[in-house]
C-alpha cells in the first residue's frame, strides 16, 4: 500500500467516525432538547425565565440562575436543562473519538509523526477537560 492509500484509508477511517458522532450527537441535543421544551422533566431554568437572562454577563448568569460550572453539570443531569449538556459533552468528545480510532492505524504501520500528532492532541483535549488548566 503506497503513501496516499494510507492516508485515504486513515482519512475514510476518521471520516465515517466523524460522521457517525455528529450525527449521534446531533440526535442526542434533539432530544434532550425536546425534553425539556415539553416539561416531562422539570428544568432548573425553565423556558420562560430565559429572556430575562439572556443579556446578562457569564458571572451574573451564574449567580442569577446557580448554573454548573467546570463539571458540576453531571451531578445535575435530573434538570432538562441541564441535560442539554449531554448533547454538547457529546460533540465535544466526537475529536478525540476520531483521534483515538486513528491512532491504532498510525501506530501499526509506524507512521511516528502522525501517531504522536495524534497522542498529543488526545493529551491535549484530556487536560482541557480535566479542567486543570482553568488555574
Amino acid at each position: 500500500m503506497t503513501r496516499s492509500e494510507h492516508l485515504q484509508r486513515d482519512e475514510l477511517i476518521y471520516a465515517k467516525w466523524l460522521s457517525v458522532g455528529s450525527r449521534l450527537s446531533f440526535l442526542v441535543l434533539v432530544c434532550t432538547f425536546a425534553v425539556y421544551v415539553s416539561g416531562v422533566v422539570p428544568p432548573s431554568l425553565s423556558v420562560a425565565d430565559l429572556p430575562k437572562v439572556w443579556g446578562l454577563s457569564a458571572a451574573q448568569y451564574l449567580a442569577a440562575t446557580g448554573a454548573p460550572k467546570g463539571w458540576e453539570w453531571v451531578g445535575r443531569l435530573g434538570s432538562s436543562d441541564i441535560m442539554n449538556f449531554i448533547g454538547v459533552a457529546c460533540i465535544a468528545l466526537v475529536t478525540p473519538v476520531c483521534y483515538l480510532r486513528a491512532l491504532p492505524e498510525f501506530v501499526m504501520r509506524r507512521d511516528w509523526p502522525f501517531a504522536t500528532i495524534a497522542a498529543l492532541e488526545l493529551l491535549i483535549f484530556g487536560f482541557a477537560a480535566s479542567s486543570l488548566a482553568t488555574g
